[in-house]
């Protein structure tokens, strides 16, 4: 099917219109954004005669209050929650030490989002809310966090704050302190949070950020992004989006040299709504990348809101064919979804990861349009997915399946070849965390054989202070089960050094330093206010995984969304995009991008271009033999996205170390079973590899 001309750009406008349609009818009950809940309790304290019980005025001004910080109202909401402490001395004796413990911790978070609006939302500089806090990033209006720190001292001072409540003070008292400049002689020694905590597990170069500097530095609250060379220029483009149908999907054209400028107008994407991920892929094989949008997670009801297939005209430029491609079904709410060819005939399949609805299978007709074939397949899940990935487990041609389900069994379902899959996840032991988000599947260890990550979600900031301290925790930990090539896994996490409690969403993998061990990024949060946790960026030690946040600059301390690992600037080396914000109104934020100071060592970069196979090469086995520093060396990677929350380019990015000269390159098509092989191929070059061709030596 063509998706251009009239018929494209008539589906395009139907599909605003749905979107925006949808966006009016529940934009009063989205949970995050909307004002409904908030209209309804002004309502019932207004209504209140002067009669009414002190517990229920003060129990309604506190729920007003917190809405209004989740709308951004700060000012207003510390009113209100200074208008509740007003009331606490009509309250029955026995409930008061609880009311003003309560409203302590209520007015801190609050006053610690009014330091973050007066001082880190708009600055420029690169240096705010990278924790620890630099000088460069204390606050230049102190007042927020001023106050904030009164309220945590008095909170671990009342007797009614329990242990966790105490860890959650001391964790945010640590944050308002280094705001300040205050910490750590600042900070009562009984409540303080030595220094040594946050320092590195290694050294590392510290990366720069400067997403203020390329023009990418766009304020939304959470939402995705995605790195491709969109308009085939050889360079790496990128989107992003916040999730709010009410916001903007944006797409900034790279120059090869890592700045950007926005072309959203140009690329018809001009007030066209965002979403809370995205995935790419070529699913009409006709040479260039296209986008599928996810939305409605976390919303239940009001999140049944249309995905969209955005066509890609190889030039930059897009049209919504949702309905042409027969995508416009029934709606539910999602963020995850994965492109892959199960039935190996050669295009892009769909699956997408519901949440407490049927996941669908979309089958690729061949003719550009799709048919959901879940049920008969095996594979509709039926519980809260929030990660999808396609890998194929066991080397047979045919690509597994894995769904990370929050506050449930994970699943992986073997693809059996005839269609069909069947679910093997407790048999082969990797059903767990319970609580899990972000997954995927990667060659942690260089054996050759797929790993599997899979990290845990714990929303307590409790956690978080305990895990600095190295204090007992109560969530559960992420997992990195270590594959064999058969379906045989066995969890390592602790034994590759992934203990601590890191609340990931968006998260993605890479190879930062070149030296051929893949690292990984956990962005980090969670809605509430007090979730201001460090990001955590792991570089992978030949196997182990170390913490080099601090060292490297990117413990980030606001929300981290869809993670984008990418050679933005055509250097040889990997630089990371971060989608930033909160899912409350009030709390957006500027994304961050972390610029690569390089590190002298050698890479190749391949792209797989399917003949026979699906033409973005999605899945495609590729294997670099070479020698290190005299030592001979096997790695290999497959062709895909990275992690399942931003996507990274298709186009793959290996590191070499020292080596100049790869011995033996091979390219392996599960589609049709051919190898392409190369030999003697010189590092430090972009490559296209045509299945069944000669390659093409694309950039030097």
């Amino acid at each position: 099917m063509d998706y251009g001309g009239a018929a494209a750009d008539a589906a395009h406008a139907a599909m605003v219109e749905r979107l925006a349609e949808v966006q009016r009818r529940g934009a009063a009950d989205n949970r995050f954004s909307g004002d409904g809940q908030l209209r309804f309790l002004q309502q019932r304290l207004a209504g209140l005669g002067a009669g009414a019980p002190a517990e229920q005025r003060f129990g309604l001004t506190v729920d007003i209050a917190r809405i209004e910080l989740r709308l951004g109202q700060v000012q207003r909401s510390i009113e209100q929650f200074e208008a509740a402490a007003l009331l606490v001395p009509q309250l029955a004796a026995a409930a008061r030490p609880a009311a003003e413990a309560l409203l302590h911790w209520e007015l801190a978070v609050a006053q610690l989002r009014r330091g973050e609006n007066d001082n880190c939302v708009h600055c420029t500089h690169g240096l705010g809310c990278l924790f620890p806090i630099a000088p460069g990033g204390v606050h230049d209006e102190p007042a927020g966090s001023q106050a904030a720190k009164a309220h945590l001292e008095a909170l671990l001072a009342h007797p009614a704050a329990d242990e966790p409540t105490r860890l959650r003070a001391r964790w945010l008292l640590t944050v308002a302190a280094m705001t300040l400049g205050q910490y750590p002689n600042g900070v009562d020694e009984r409540h303080r949070i030595p220094p040594a905590a946050f320092a590195s597990d290694a050294e590392f170069p510290r990366f720069r950020q400067v997403a203020a500097d390329k023009g990418v530095d766009t304020l939304s609250c959470s939402g995705a992004a995605a790195a491709e060379d969109f308009d085939g220029d050889g360079d790496f483009d990128l989107l992003s989006a916040g999730f709010e149908l009410r916001s903007t999907l944006r797409y900034f054209a790279g120059d090869g040299r890592g700045n950007f400028e926005d072309k959203t107008s140009a690329s018809g994407l001009a007030g066209y709504p965002g979403g809370l991920n995205m995935i790419t892929g070529d699913v009409d094989n006709d040479g260039d990348t296209d986008v599928y949008v996810l939305r409605g997670a976390w919303l239940a009801e009001v999140g049944r809101q249309p995905n969209s297939l955005l066509a890609n005209d190889g030039r930059g430029r897009f049209r919504d064919v949702t309905i042409l491609a027969g995508l416009d079904g029934e709606a539910f709410p999602t963020q995850t979804a994965a492109l892959s060819d199960y039935d190996n005939d050669g295009d892009l399949d769909l699956y997408v990861g519901n949440e407490d609805y049927a996941s669908q299978l979309f089958a690729n007709q061949g003719d550009g349009t799709f048919v959901d074939v879940a049920a008969a397949a095996g594979v509709e899940n039926r519980r809260y997915a929030k990660a999808v990935q396609f890998a194929d487990v066991d080397g047979d041609t045919w690509p597994d399946l894995y769904v990370s389900n929050y506050k449930g069994k994970n699943r992986l379902y073997r693809n059996l070849g005839d269609g069909t899959f069947t679910d093997i996840a407790e048999e082969v032991g990797v059903e767990l965390p319970l609580l899990s988000f972000p997954a995927w599947f990667f060659d942690a260890d260089n054996d050759g054989h797929l790993d599997l990550f899979v990290s845990s979600y714990v929303e307590e900031v409790a956690e978080t202070a305990a895990s600095f301290l190295g204090l007992p925790r109560q969530g559960e930990p992420s997992r990195l089960y270590k594959g064999d090539g058969a379906f045989g896994f066995v969890d390592q996490h602790e034994a590759v050094g992934l203990t601590d409690h890191v609340a990931a969403m968006g998260a993605n993998f890479g190879d930062l330093d070149n030296d051929g061990w893949l690292d990984m990024y956990l962005g980090t949060g969670w809605p509430a206010y007090e979730a201001l946790v460090p990001n955590v960026m792991y570089r992978n030690d030949g196997g182990k995984f170390v913490d080099v946040s601090a060292a490297g600059g990117f413990g980030h301390l606001q929300k981290g969304h869809a993670v984008v690992f990418a050679d933005f600037d055509r250097d040889g080396d990997q630089d990371v995009f971060e989608q930033m914000g909160g899912a409350f109104q009030g709390d957006a934020f500027h994304d961050a991008y972390f610029e690569n100071p390089g590190f002298g060592t050698n890479w190749i970069a391949v792209r797989a271009v399917g003949v026979r196979s699906n033409r973005s090469g999605i899945g495609a086995r590729v294997t670099a033999r070479f020698e290190d520093g005299g030592a001979p060396r096997t790695l290999v990677r497959f062709v895909g996205g990275g992690g399942s929350f931003g996507a990274n380019p298709l186009e793959l990015h290996i590191g070499l170390g020292a080596a100049q000269r790869i011995q033996r390159l091979e390219v392996f098509w599960p589609t049709t079973g051919l190898t392409d092989v190369l030999l003697d191929v010189d590092a430090n070059q972009v490559v296209a590899i045509r299945e069944g061709a000669h390659a093409e030596a694309l950039r030097r």
